[in-house]
């Protein structure tokens, strides 16, 4: 096993559209995808798409639903450990100018306990704090094997402080900011006191301000892609984190810029595109984002 990716799984409707319709209302979307959803699962599906090799253990439930989303992930050469629910969670997206509104039906209430792995050879666990029980328990295996532990803050979910005492790398969002009442600047010193080596925030098309391995706070720009290539966000920063693991694994002793540099193409990639699937970037799209824009911010 090279990586486990660990979170609650999804099936994203995207559809764009310029109008919602209310009440008694009718619409016609303009486009729409269907794909695979949920944080770090869409981080490892990146990564499974960037060449490394990838298992993940997520929610699957015996619907129709579950077998689509147990197909997608075979067509990656993902192997899947199933922790089982009685209903397939939906993820409802609509991109708008930039941002996106989502609205989700989610089953957490699992059916069995967290199935129990072997962690031999393994370099690499990411995580998004869902699933609390198996994130500690598995966290806590790879941290005391010095297996890289990569954390998906992007909101305050249970045991998630508890989480960070064995997280190598933490990139977490905005949100979580919000939540703690904490500024960027603090959320950094908060990392850093919970022994987190490589911590960062998420500022959506801002880019990232974050620490780097001497402890230096800098900021990491966006790529400039302009708006009208601009198509949907959502999952952008799920694709990042998949990246960053992909680059991480393909170069561990690289410093944890270039990781990044490569990781903010990916997502530059992401939002040209509709759903999570068509914004996948090989690495030849990775390459060829890169050099297509300049830093700055988007829009």
């Amino acid at each position: 096993m090279e990586s486990l990716f660990l979170g609650h799984a999804y099936i994203d409707l995207t559809m764009q559209t310029n109008c919602m319709p209310t009440g008694d209302e009718k619409a016609v979307a303009q486009d729409y995808a269907v794909s695979f959803g949920g944080n770090a699962v869409t981080a490892g599906f990146t990564c499974a798409k960037l060449g490394r090799r990838v298992h993940l253990l997520t929610s699957v439930a015996q619907d129709w639903l579950g077998r689509m989303f147990l197909d997608m992930a075979q067509n990656y050469g993902i192997e899947v450990h199933k922790r089982s629910v009685r209903r397939s969670s939906l993820s409802f997206i609509l991109p708008n100018n930039g941002q996106r509104a989502i609205l989700r039906a989610r089953d957490d209430e699992y059916l069995e306990d967290f199935p129990i792995l072997t962690l031999s050879d393994l370099k690499l666990l990411h995580l998004d704090g869902h699933m609390s029980d198996a994130a500690i328990h598995y966290a806590q295996k790879a941290h005391k094997q010095n297996t890289l532990v990569s954390l998906d803050g992007g909101a305050l979910r249970p045991g998630l402080i508890d989480l960070l005492l064995c997280v190598h790398v933490a990139i977490v969002a905005e949100r979580l900011c919000e939540q703690m009442s904490l500024s960027h600047n603090e959320m950094l010193m908060f990392l850093k006191s919970k022994g987190v080596k490589i911590g960062g925030v998420t500022t959506g098309s801002k880019g990232m301000l974050w620490y780097d391995e001497s402890g230096e706070i800098q900021h990491l720009p966006s790529l400039n892609v302009p708006n009208e290539k601009i198509i949907d966000t959502s999952g952008a920063g799920d694709v990042f984190h998949g990246a960053y693991c992909a680059s991480y694994l393909d170069r561990p002793n690289d410093r944890w810029r270039s990781h990044f540099i490569f990781a903010r193409a990916a997502a530059a990639h992401k939002i040209q595109h509709l759903g999570n699937e068509a914004g996948l970037p090989s690495q030849e799209d990775i390459l060829f984002t890169r050099s297509a824009f300049l830093e700055g911010e988007q829009g």
